[in-house]
């Protein structure tokens, strides 16, 4: 076991710089409880970015991981890696996060050690994540990518890819003794944390995002207002018109800036 988590430590360095950063400053156990968490919600994200998995496959994917994350289910997380086995690139091609969804069911067993309590703080987040990314991919299966339509629709992905991490972290946190003012301004605000995070990675992210992974997350919307299709939203032609709706989008992530605060002051 012990042996795992270091692998588990030592894997996520290659998939987050962010996440690798906080969870090196954190304590034992927070710091394992995190890791394993991040590492979970990575296998969806990873499957969820597949540009070279068609959206029925994908959805199907991802709903057998959550199905494997349920243990009331019978489906379990070998039945997920026999399934994924033909989508992975060949094992000297694989980056750190295909190595994570080769390794799901190493990640899984070695989470299934952690206390009840520590589980049950994790799992239904987890699986609120990887339930929304399969009702997105559906949602945009017949454009082979994601193409995010409005603002309201933005937020909505937001949720479920980063306030859903929010709340799982804020779960973990507030299982210990702590005031009750404390606990309520954490969740009052955890969402909002996880909103501004994403928002900024689809402000920075927008070039790879198409390129990489065909999705585009600038809404249509505010695509259409500036006079360019989503589809050409990185066209060099389109440059000055594409950064005003990145700087909307970056604006748009300004807005959860005060809550954002709240939340890592109450923490």
């Amino acid at each position: 076991h012990e042996a795992d988590v270091a692998w588990c430590h030592e894997t996520v360095q290659g998939v987050s710089r962010t996440f690798a950063l906080t969870i090196d400053v954190l304590d034992e156990p927070m710091s394992t409880h995190i890791c394993l968490g991040y590492l979970l919600c990575r296998v969806a994200d990873t499957i969820e970015d597949a540009g070279h998995i068609p959206p029925e496959p994908q959805a199907a994917l991802l709903r057998q991981y959550d199905a494997a994350l349920d243990s009331d289910s019978e489906t379990d997380i070998e039945a997920f890696r026999t399934a994924v086995d033909q989508w992975l690139p060949p094992a000297d091609e694989r980056s750190a996060d295909w190595t994570v969804v080769a390794e799901a069911p190493r990640v899984i067993a070695t989470f299934e050690e952690l206390p009840a309590d520590v589980r049950a703080a994790i799992v239904p987040p987890v699986r609120e994540l990887v339930d929304g990314m399969a009702m997105f991919v559906d949602r945009h299966a017949t454009e082979g990518g994601l193409r995010i339509d409005s603002r309201d629709e933005l937020e909505e992905y937001c949720y479920y890819a980063a306030g859903t991490v929010g709340n799982l972290i804020t779960n973990l946190l507030t299982r210990g003794d702590l005031a009750a003012d404390k606990r309520q301004q954490l969740y009052d605000t955890a969402v909002e944390f996880g909103l501004l995070l994403q928002l900024v990675n689809i402000s920075k992210d927008v070039y790879d995002d198409y390129t990489e992974e065909n999705n585009v997350y600038l809404p249509a919307e505010w695509l259409a207002d500036e006079g360019i299709d989503q589809e050409a939203v990185v066209d060099p032609e389109n440059r000055e018109e594409a950064a005003e709706v990145v700087s909307r989008t970056a604006s748009h992530a300004q807005s959860f800036l005060s809550d954002a605060e709240g939340y890592l002051q109450a923490m």
